[in-house]
């Protein structure tokens, strides 16, 4: 019998790179999102009948945070985590064999902004304000199911980088302009991961049985903002990165309508679960990641 993998809001930058990762594996993939040719988020019987027999479940669903935070795409943020992690719960309670494991992505934005010390998920310290509310109550609906026959695992992840889209955009356009100095003070740590690591670490999660919880999933070698710029322009072979005031940022993100937070936050975040299980990064540096993420854009 083929195994069944369940990917709910498999539709963006991460969840196509993970269809396709599973189906090379032979995985049946069945896909729950608002798309017509998915199963829906409005028909309980298909979602559970997904459910049943699968080998895991892995929910990202969420709509994008690279918005203005107004009161309405408050609202669709908030619920779009919390409602779709309740409606999964409620489907693998209604299962008769339900999926062995339930990974539901949560976010690294959930530890306070730290330019002094890494978060680990024993010594990390929960941040405040909209964004960690987000996360918490996200990973408050996700641990309220009690389900003895699921491992339930909240993965903590860190910015993604990969080729074929994400965040790296943006970073891309600015030093291709010129524009690609540091932003804000450039002291800010940037915590990440590449998308082949977020990969393996799922299928590394799914062999350690012993594993439950909380994990960050992040490299285990965070950099500054600066760093990260300079780095960028080094494999973009662009000379000239002019620095982004944090007032301009702030100025540039109404125009474009998103948050200046999304780049001004610092995460320094540490995969300490993972290094402690003896989990190997294909990525362990920036350069390397950022070597694949650019490479279909180099000259």
């Amino acid at each position: 019998m083929k195994k069944k993998v369940v990917l709910a809001g498999g539709t963006g930058f991460i969840g196509t790179y993970f269809e396709e990762k599973f189906n090379h594996l032979g995985y049946e993939v069945k896909i729950i999102s608002r798309q017509p040719r998915h199963i829906s988020w409005n028909h309980m019987s298909d979602i559970v009948e997904a459910l049943n027999d699968s080998e895991m479940l892995i929910n990202l669903a969420g709509k994008s945070v690279d918005c203005r935070y107004n009161a309405q795409n408050k609202q669709e943020i908030f619920n779009s985590r919390t409602e779709t992690t309740r409606i999964l719960g409620q489907g693998i309670l209604a299962c008769n064999n339900p999926p062995s494991l339930w990974l539901n992505s949560s976010t690294a934005t959930i530890y306070r902004y730290a330019e002094d010390r890494p978060m680990t998920e024993e010594q990390g310290e929960l941040g405040s304000g909209f964004s960690v509310e987000v996360a918490k109550e996200w990973e408050k609906a996700f641990f309220s199911f009690q389900l003895p026959h699921t491992r339930q695992i909240a993965l903590r992840i860190a910015i993604v980088l990969g080729e074929d889209g994400g965040v790296i955009t943006p970073f891309k356009n600015l030093a291709k302009f010129g524009l690609g100095g540091s932003q804000g003070t450039g002291n800010q740590k940037f915590s990440w991961i590449h998308i082949e690591d977020l990969y393996q670490i799922i299928l590394f999660i799914l062999e350690n049985k012993e594993l439950n919880g909380v994990i960050n999933c992040s490299s285990p070698n965070p950099v500054t903002n600066r760093e990260l710029m300079d780095e960028v322009r080094k494999v973009m072979n662009v000379k000239v990165g002019i620095p982004i005031p944090k007032w301009l940022l702030e100025v540039g993100a109404v125009l474009i309508k998103t948050e200046a937070e999304l780049v001004l936050k610092s995460r320094w975040v540490i995969p300490d679960r993972l290094e402690k299980a003896e989990y190997t990064f294909k990525y362990n540096t920036i350069n390397q990641a950022l070597q694949n993420a650019l490479k279909g854009t180099l000259n």
